[in-house]
């Protein structure tokens, strides 16, 4: 088993890796030291959000303090690592941070999130299409009642209640991104009447763009 300071690793829950990613960015903003545990709970981070996405591969680095005998350490370095995460950034820090945290609460990749959202709405919050789809992730009307959104147009929602579902779509189609985002654009259903991708047009431009911008063709759903 991998450790990190002779402590066996695992992963964090859901609080843990919240409290670390607050750490993080406060961490950013102030160049301030925190506990040396951070470290530790930073690499737990990064496996959720990015190594723990690659093909079951997993790298180490230690994250040592400055001096051996320090209480604290200085993460700054870590902090630029965690944020390097999304391999496209929307512009904005605290639609990141949204995006990160959506994405290590539910196990799905940022940077999936971030191919959709670029392909759904270019990052516009109030993105609407022609047949309603609303928001960031271009939710429609029973999709957000699906997943608790109440108001498409609020980034934080949207991205949660988006992020939901692929995960609900990758669950269902075992880590499949094409047919995942299939699902995704066309849903579900057709996805299985055609026992595959449907074949129209829209749906068919969706997924590879998609693809060819995330750059992976499965996402691990243990």
């Amino acid at each position: 088993m991998l450790a990190f300071a002779d402590a066996p690793l695992r992963f964090a829950s859901n609080n843990e890796s919240h409290d670390t990613l607050s750490e993080i960015t406060a961490s950013m903003s102030s160049n301030r030291f925190v506990p040396r545990t951070s470290p530790f709970r930073i690499l737990q981070l990064l496996f959720l959000t990015s190594l723990a996405f690659s093909s079951g591969i997993y790298a180490t680095r230690t994250l040592a303090p400055t001096h051996a005998d320090s209480e604290n350490v200085f993460i700054e370095e870590s902090c630029d690592t965690a944020l390097a995460i999304s391999t496209a950034a929307s512009g904005s820090v605290a639609l990141d941070k949204i995006i990160l945290t959506a994405g290590v609460r539910h196990g799905v990749d940022p940077r999936l999130i971030h191919a959709v959202i670029w392909k759904e709405s270019n990052y516009r919050q109030h993105a609407r299409s022609s047949q309603g789809a609303q928001g960031l992730m271009q939710l429609t009307a029973p999709t957000a009642a699906r997943f608790g959104c109440r108001n498409a147009s609020d980034p934080a929602a949207n991205v949660e209640a988006g992020t939901r579902y692929l995960r609900a779509l990758l669950e269902r189609f075992n880590g499949d991104v094409s047919l995942a985002l299939a699902g995704y654009n066309a849903g579900e259903g057709s996805v299985s009447k055609y026992r595959g991708i449907p074949p129209f047009p829209e749906t068919r431009n969706f997924v590879r763009k998609i693809v060819n911008r995330y750059g992976k063709s499965y996402h691990p759903v243990a």
